[in-house]
């Protein structure tokens, strides 16, 4: 609740804009989007070599409308209080720990941490801000340790903070630090600005119902999961005869 005055001088209360609302088969439609993404750039990156120019600059919308998403169910009133936020850090830091091993193989280096370890460290900033108090300040220690040890680092913990924020209380105001976060994502990871080309799709989100049945915990599976598939082709191609 806020208050303002009317002209009379007298105090008037208005009413916080409610949180933002999302059909369940939209938002199961969006991961499966940044899903869709996400498979594109690896196979891109680890087996064609960078060889498909065109994948680099649109799956940059993979890892935002991810984090989108995470921010959209962490801004659900019952997320914190009936604990789902903690048990979705557990399964994060579950799954970050299973992809640790292939995403290293194929990447050639342990460091920066995978995307699963990025929306840990997000929901855990996000979490303990919530909290209030003293757990801010350890919050704000995650935030700064975590992003210097995660894909995306700081600047893609700051989307999802921000995501969070709009997802809270969709307002141009806060739409507003969203966008900065993600231009400024783009300028200091993604080399390029089509991360901000997740704006309208989630504007629009809000205004369509898709029908599409939630697959609970398939998409923590399927990363490490897809990461060995992509894993066993490049050896496969490797070892093969020339």
């Amino acid at each position: 609740m806020t208050q303002e005055f009317s002209d009379n001088g007298q105090p008037k209360i208005l009413k916080a804009r409610p949180p933002l609302l999302l059909a369940d088969g939209t938002a199961e439609a969006l991961k499966w989007l940044a899903l869709a993404l996400m498979v594109l750039d690896h196979v891109n990156k680890y087996l064609c070599n960078d060889t498909l120019p065109w994948v680099f600059p649109i799956a940059r919308l993979s890892f935002p409308l991810f984090g989108f998403v995470l921010a959209y169910n962490l801004a659900r009133q019952e997320t914190i209080s009936n604990g789902a936020a903690v048990r979705v850090m557990k399964r994060l830091a579950l799954f970050a720990l299973v992809a640790a091993i292939p995403h290293f193989i194929l990447d050639g280096r342990f460091f920066p941490l995978n995307i699963l370890a990025t929306l840990l460290v997000a929901t855990g900033t996000i979490y303990l801000f919530g909290q209030g108090g003293l757990k801010r300040w350890l919050g704000i220690f995650v935030f700064m340790a975590g992003g210097f040890i995660v894909e995306g680092n700081w600047f893609a913990i700051a989307v999802c903070m921000t995501a969070y924020r709009y997802c809270q209380s969709p307002t141009a105001l806060r739409l507003s630090p969203l966008t900065a976060s993600l231009a400024v994502l783009g300028l200091f990871i993604n080399t390029n600005q089509w991360a901000l080309a997740v704006l309208p799709v989630i504007l629009i989100a809000s205004h369509v119902k898709i029908s599409l049945k939630r697959h609970r915990h398939f998409f923590y599976w399927f990363y490490p999961a897809h990461l060995v598939v992509i894993l066993s082709v490049y050896f496969c191609e490797n070892a093969s005869p020339r």
